[in-house]
Order: structure tokens, then C-alpha cells, then sequence
């Protein structure tokens, strides 16, 4: 990590201030639990608790630099083995083999996590079309275009049908769409680890 962190890691001695390994142990959860929704203030208090520290202003700038390591150990193409290379020569060797020892024991259970979130789009398997039916009054002709889904990663809840309503003007748009995206695949190659719309009746 370059030098602009330095003042960075000058806060991570506050963690000696802790009693356990457990009590760090704890907080690098919470820290991974509140990910998305950030700490809320009874979690402030535990910490600052456990931390003996009378404000958040002491608090903040440890919590930001624990999930910066945080960040890097789990989604950095980094190995187990090679986490302790993330600290830099500053940081007392008692807190990186804590630290280092921690990460390590989560990086796996948390990197799972992490696959567990991503959403992945179901697949397009097949594709097919009618004329609405012209007894019914309408302004104008549409059709009807059912698509059938599949999805990889939940086979349990097998095929889902969409169906959906287009008219002249609305198809113009899609298509318009559709030819951008076209043009877009071209350029870009095949893109890996996206599920991509493919042609009708594919499976």
C-alpha cells in the first residue's frame, strides 16, 4: 500500500486497547455484518467500549482503515498466505499476526458471502410471438411475446414465462435497442462471467 495510507495506519494501535482476541475478532464481524448499511450506534458504543474510547472522532478513522483491510483481503485477488503483505513495515508485528491470523479465518466463509449476493440474471431459452387477438377492440395491432426463462444457479424452480404486449411504435424502440446492444457485443467481444440475452429458441 503506498505512502498516502500512512496516516492511515496510524490508528490501528487503538486496537491494543482491546482485551481479547475476541473482542477484535468481534468487531472485524460486525464490520463485515453492517457492509452495506454502515454501524449503528449500538454498535458505536460496544465499540468504543471495548476500544476504551470516548468519542466517535477516535472511533471513525480505525473503522476506516480496518474496512479498507477488510475490502482488499476478501475482494483483491489475494491469497491467504499472502494477506500479511498487505500491512505495511509501520504496523506493530503483534497487530499484523493478530490481524493477519483474523483475516485469514474469515476470508473464505466471507468471500462466499460475497458469491452469495451477486445476483445472476435467469437465461433467455426460448422465445415466441402472436398477434393479440383482433376481435378485441384496440386502437392499434400489438402482439405477444413469450419468453421463456432458466435459471442456472436455482434449477429447482425450473422454467418461468414472461409475457408481454407490443405495438408498432414499441417495437421500433425495442428494436432500435436491440441493435445498439448488437452493436455494443461487437465491439466488446464476449464478455465473460455475463449472462447475455441470446437468440430465440437456444437452449
Amino acid at each position: 500500500m503506498g505512502d498516502g495510507n500512512h496516516s492511515m495506519w496510524g490508528h490501528l494501535p487503538l486496537l491494543v486497547r482491546a482485551n481479547s482476541k475476541e473482542s477484535v475478532e468481534y468487531i472485524l464481524q460486525a464490520l463485515w455484518r453492517t457492509r452495506r448499511t454502515g454501524l449503528d450506534a449500538a454498535d458505536r458504543q460496544i465499540f468504543r467500549d471495548i476500544l476504551q474510547l470516548p468519542n466517535d472522532s477516535d472511533l471513525d478513522p480505525l473503522l476506516v482503515c480496518l474496512r479498507v483491510l477488510i475490502r482488499r483481503s476478501v475482494y483483491d485477488n489475494v491469497n491467504k498466505d499472502e494477506i500479511q503483505k498487505l500491512f505495511p513495515a509501520e504496523v506493530l508485528p503483534e497487530l499484523q499476526r493478530l490481524l493477519t491470523l483474523l483475516l485469514q479465518k474469515f476470508q473464505k466463509e466471507w468471500r462466499e458471502d460475497i458469491s452469495k449476493d451477486q445476483v445472476v440474471l435467469p437465461r433467455l431459452k426460448s422465445m415466441t410471438w402472436n398477434m393479440a387477438n383482433q376481435n378485441v377492440e384496440r386502437t392499434e395491432p400489438t402482439a405477444v411475446i413469450n419468453l421463456k426463462l432458466h435459471s442456472d444457479v436455482q434449477p429447482n424452480l425450473g422454467e418461468r414465462d414472461v409475457k408481454f404486449q407490443l405495438a408498432k411504435d414499441t417495437m421500433e424502440m425495442m428494436l432500435k435497442s436491440m441493435y445498439c446492444i448488437r452493436d455494443q457485443l461487437s465491439e466488446s467481444g464476449e464478455m465473460p462471467d455475463r449472462h447475455m440475452v441470446q437468440n430465440s429458441n437456444v437452449v
